[in-house]
Parts: structure tokens; C-alpha cells; sequence
């Protein structure tokens, strides 16, 4: 089983998703880079748990189909 994100880590990242569409991708290093750019996140775990949390929604995001598509 995975482990859970606190509540601070998903509102950061969720912010960052709301404010910047289309920045980040499935790739957990481009996330880190374009968080180091972005904003001033001073500690290196936070900014690795945010960017592999954003990499994890990027996934999701990526396999979610749509509800039109028929399901072979």
C-alpha cells in the first residue's frame, strides 16, 4: 500500500494544478524542475513530495478515459 499525502501537500499541489494548467507532466523529474522554477518551496522533501504527488495525478489523470469511449 502506498502512503498518504498530508492535507498541506494535496492543497499545494492541487493550487499549483488550479494555477498553472498544463505545466506538469507524468515525469517526476520535469515536476521537480518546473517547481524549482515556479515557487520557493525551501525544503527538499516537501518539494519531492509535492512533485511526485503532482506526477501521480498527471498519471491519473493521463488513464482516466472518457465516459463516451466504449469499454472493450
Amino acid at each position: 500500500m502506498g502512503r498518504i499525502k498530508t492535507k498541506g501537500i494535496k492543497r499545494l499541489t492541487f493550487g499549483l494544478i488550479e494555477s498553472y494548467p498544463g505545466k506538469f507532466s507524468a515525469d517526476f523529474g520535469k515536476n521537480k524542475e518546473v517547481l524549482g522554477e515556479l515557487t520557493i518551496i525551501p525544503h527538499k522533501r516537501v518539494r519531492n513530495r509535492v512533485a511526485g504527488y503532482l506526477t501521480k495525478v498527471a498519471k491519473r489523470k493521463k488513464l482516466a478515459k472518457p465516459l463516451d469511449e466504449p469499454v472493450l
